[in-house]
């Protein structure tokens, strides 16, 4: 019997339609083996779909470091979030263990990529958080809301 390689023919053809090389797709092939139970698929960009499925999105010089950050969601298990400071932990959690991954694979770790990346969760959740009358942060309370603690605008 054939040893069925991870990334199957239409992942491989859509790859290079995205501008992937050999050497890009024999790197997913690499991790792959060692998570057989990850499934990957081209999309729009990189994500993680719990609860074992990576999409990839389009050549970017730092494909390496997105992938291994998406199985970072994969490794912890990362399903939902209820409120929007648990999407940025669950974040820096996948970066950390891609972190982790970068070093196991030989991939050169971006920190500055990590960080910016990182930025745009903390932008989104500054600017979601700031109160529209008075310009305070607010606090977000479990049934999702975010209240002001100085005009209480929801």
């Amino acid at each position: 019997m054939i040893p069925r390689s991870p990334c199957d023919l239409a992942f491989r053809e859509k790859a290079i339609q995205n501008g992937y090389d050999d050497t890009a797709i024999s790197f997913f092939e690499q991790v792959l083996n060692d998570h057989a139970e990850i499934q990957v698929r081209m999309g729009r960009k990189y994500a993680f779909r719990p609860p074992k499925t990576i999409v990839v999105g389009p050549f970017e010089p730092s494909y390496q470091l997105l992938f291994l950050h998406e199985l970072g969601h994969a490794i912890s298990s990362h399903h939902n979030y209820k409120t929007d400071v648990e999407r940025l932990k669950i974040e820096v959690e996948a970066w950390s263990n891609a972190r982790k991954l970068a070093k196991l694979y030989g991939v050169e770790i971006d920190e500055e990529s990590i960080q910016s990346e990182l930025d745009t969760y903390r932008d989104w959740l500054h600017q979601k958080s700031r109160c529209p009358k008075c310009g305070l942060t607010r606090f977000q309370t479990p049934d999702l809301l975010y209240h002001c603690p100085l005009c209480d605008q929801i």
